[in-house]
């Protein structure tokens, strides 16, 4: 017998290629010439902040803005580019480059990365995901210098449009305003926050519905993933927006004090950078309890599939709400604009929810646990939940958990990232022998009571 081909399986290249990006961009943010007062930033901190870059999160421990020097802060964008973009995707420069030939494995690798379970035209789709990236950022970057120029100048200003493109599109949600503020000074300005809200929607969705409606005339012949994303998407906007516009209107310290105008649209940006962005133009901290209950369902569901968007994703939670749906009218079979959905995706989003639920009920429990003491001080469990969902479906949004945090917390926040951009059923499966084995052994069926 020959000897069996060894090497790292496709499903591993993803995780393995974050930790290393993760890794080198640690080594990197803690060299001196990294910072403004050239101190070095203690390990922990680089690591934290590298793992939310790479992550597209925007959860921070130091201020981006005052903290970081232009080297600096151009390590975290090329982190933000590469981890919303995917190792994989990003290869294919590379592969183009050198005039390399992709093989089997890296195609397999490149689907993983952009969770497609096609291989057939996996390279197009690659290439055609770095183009639409470089149109979406250099139109977001032309649009946004009309404001930061004049504000900042050119230099700065331009550099402000790129960083906050590119930030905006990978759904990130850094920022170089400075003093944490992120975008609440421009609360009141439509043009910058519509320019913004472009960028993240258009980065949610995912690279296959962008091809799709770019190739389809007639919306009605558009693929069943891309009407539900689509379908999804809207619903979820505009039902955050209500609520928050509902339940924030009285609200003072958060949109209570504005004019009408000012208020839809601040619940607009509320409930669409809920959809993993990161940036904010109202106080998290100051959201009634029932506004943070909601962001957090907002925060779980997430946006597209095989975009920059995080989050359990609009197709898993909708195709268990369409399941559902079917078990209730005695249906057997989940439908949805006319077409069926196959047992085994239904299986995947039951697998996905329940272990993503599971691993973000316990890791946020453990936080908890490890800052009892901040209970006293006004950041209870509903602002430990919110915060923990914010690093598992790499939003970034923060009511104030993560800067007040113990080490031992910034570790758990760590890991939530980084299993919450993979993907809970990438790094179950990369931890385990799954090879695929033929059952001979069929065992009796027996019924158990269920609910």
């Amino acid at each position: 017998m020959g000897k069996a081909k060894t090497g790292i399986k496709p499903i591993n290249v993803l995780p393995l290629g974050f930790l290393v990006i993760i890794l080198i961009g640690t080594t990197l943010l803690m060299l001196p010439i990294s910072s403004k007062d050239h101190s070095s930033l203690p390990f922990l901190n680089a690591l934290f902040t590298a793992t939310s870059a790479t992550c597209v999160t925007g959860l921070v421990v130091v201020d981006t803005g005052t903290f970081f020097s232009a080297f600096g802060q151009t390590v975290i964008l090329v982190l933000i580019q590469l981890g919303g973009l995917g190792l994989m995707t990003m290869s294919m420069v590379l592969f183009s480059l050198t005039g390399r030939k992709v093989s089997l494995h890296d195609r397999m690798s490149m689907a993983e990365g952009l969770g497609e379970n096609r291989l057939q035209g996996i390279v197009r789709l690659a290439r055609g995901a770095l183009l639409v990236t470089a149109l979406a950022e250099l139109t977001g970057t032309a649009l946004l210098s009309f404001r930061f120029i004049p504000q900042y100048g050119f230099l700065k200003g331009l550099w402000f449009s790129i960083f906050h493109s590119i930030s905006a599109f990978c759904n990130a949600g850094f920022d170089l305003i400075g003093g944490y503020r992120s975008f609440t000074q421009y609360s009141h300005d439509p043009y910058m926050l519509f320019v913004l809200m472009t960028l993240i929607v258009s980065g949610g969705l995912g690279f296959g519905v962008i091809f799709n409606l770019r190739n389809t005339r007639d919306l009605r012949r558009l693929r069943l993933h891309s009407k539900i994303v689509l379908t999804g998407t809207a619903f979820m906007i505009v039902m955050g927006m209500l609520l928050f516009f509902w339940i924030e209107y009285d609200n003072p310290n958060t949109i209570g004090d504005m004019n009408l105008f000012d208020k839809l649209m601040n619940s607009l940006f509320q409930s669409i950078t809920l959809r993993t962005a990161g940036f904010n133009t109202i106080d998290q901290y100051s959201l009634q309890d029932a506004s943070k209950g909601i962001s957090i369902m907002f925060m779980l569901v997430g946006g597209g599939p095989a975009g920059t968007a995080g989050g359990l994703k609009i197709t898993t939670i909708f195709t268990l709400l369409l399941a559902a749906r079917a078990y209730i009218r005695g249906q057997f079979e989940a439908v949805a604009f006319g077409r069926t959905i196959p047992l085994e995706q239904i299986r995947r989003a039951l697998t996905i929810v329940l272990l993503g639920g599971l691993f973000l009920l316990a890791m946020a429990i453990m936080l908890s646990f490890s800052e009892q003491d901040m209970v006293a001080g006004n950041l209870g469990f509903v602002n430990q939940m919110f915060e923990s969902t914010s690093a598992f479906c790499t939003v970034g949004l923060s009511t104030g958990v993560t800067g007040a945090t113990s080490h031992v917390t910034r570790v758990i926040l760590i890991l939530l990232m980084y299993a919450g951009r993979i993907g809970i059923i990438t790094v179950a499966v990369s931890l385990v022998d799954s090879t695929t084995k033929e059952t001979v052994l069929h065992y009796p069926q027996e019924d158990i009571l269920i609910g």
